[in-house]
């Protein structure tokens, strides 16, 4: 499927743009963290640029059909004082927040400190509904001295603190032979690492279930092949197309869009209605289960600076991509 275009006035003139009615933000970059200044000032200019990391070409995007735009940080805070704004303009928004514990191992060296991303986590959830916050303890990673144990009581001790401030926890198991970056730079900042195997896989999925349980949230993984529904854990649509529909009370445009008759409008959270077969979003990974989206973030512009990340090449193309980043400017690189 392609998104509609429509024309916007830039600083080069009128350009064709697409005009995408869902929006993330960003699976590339964390824009509430680092950009949200920059989002803000794109909302108010009706578009921004994304610049394609693979042939450098610019793609407009305009906003004046957006409906939804789907947050992906680890540490929003910069965003929650532009909330108002953003329901003052009706659009619709959900977070995909992740809360990891990994500071011994020092892989996240640009967080805040974790009683503070948890103290965030439940601000956040009290603004805009639990539902609406969705928790990540992303990726699941074997490094140094961690064990699967180990892990599961990580995730103990923060879910015990936020589990009824969320309605689910999304998971992966970290893909690091699949990702030359992510193991250039855990070899180069020192860390030893291995995959998941099968049976490790089972162990975490098991103590997941069984946490998610006793907190009485749901558990899904995200772009995973293996199939652990035997533990009540479902495959997640990160951009979810129910939760889109129910956000935003089953706009007309959002049903036309994900394939869905306006004649059922009454249970189609229930799971009538038949989605359309083009909504799956084909730019990402097969297992990956996410409708269609624009996302508007740029890789190597993290500060994160997260040493497990696919998205950023390393640390000296980060700080040369911020550089140049500007709040004022059409895309996240200026």
């Amino acid at each position: 499927m392609k998104w509609p275009t429509t024309r916007v006035k830039t600083s080069e003139g009128l350009v064709d743009a697409v005009a995408p009615a869902i929006v993330s933000a960003s699976r590339s970059t964390d824009i509430p963290a680092f950009y949200a200044e920059w989002f803000m000032n794109r909302l108010y200019a009706g578009y921004s640029k994304w610049v394609n990391p693979f042939n450098q070409k610019p793609q407009y995007v305009s906003f004046e059909r957006t409906k939804v735009v789907v947050f992906w940080s680890k540490n929003p805070a910069p965003l929650i004082a532009h909330l108002d704004e953003i329901d003052r303009r009706r659009i619709g928004y959900y977070f995909q927040f992740t809360v990891n514990d990994y500071e011994k191992e020092k892989l996240e060296p640009g967080l805040p400190p974790l009683d503070q991303r948890i103290q965030k986590f439940l601000d956040l959830s009290k603004r805009i509904g639990p539902e609406r916050v969705i928790w990540r303890f992303d990726p699941l990673i074997l490094v140094n001295d961690l064990t699967v144990n180990e892990l599961l009581s990580r995730i103990r001790v923060v879910g015990d603190r936020i589990a009824g401030n969320t309605s689910k926890l999304v998971f992966s198991f970290a893909d690091i032979e699949a990702y030359r970056k992510v193991k250039g730079n855990l070899t180069r900042t020192g860390h030893s690492f291995r995959e998941f195997s099968d049976e490790e896989m089972e162990e975490a999925a098991a103590g997941i279930a069984e946490l998610c349980r006793g907190w009485q949230i749901d558990a899904a993984t995200c772009a995973e092949k293996v199939d652990l529904e035997e533990h009540g854990i479902t495959h997640n649509k990160c951009v979810d197309d129910e939760l889109i529909l129910k956000i935003t009370n089953n706009d007309p445009d959002l049903l036309r869009l994900l394939g869905r008759s306006e004649a059922v409008q009454g249970s189609l959270l229930d799971g009538a209605g038949t989605p359309s077969k083009n909504i799956k979003d084909k730019g990402q990974r097969d297992e990956c289960g996410c409708v269609i989206s624009k996302d508007i973030g740029q890789y190597n512009t993290c500060r994160h600076l997260c040493v497990y990340c696919y998205a950023n090449t390393s640390a000296a193309a980060v700080r040369r991509a911020v550089e140049k980043a500007d709040p004022q400017g059409e895309s996240i690189l200026g």
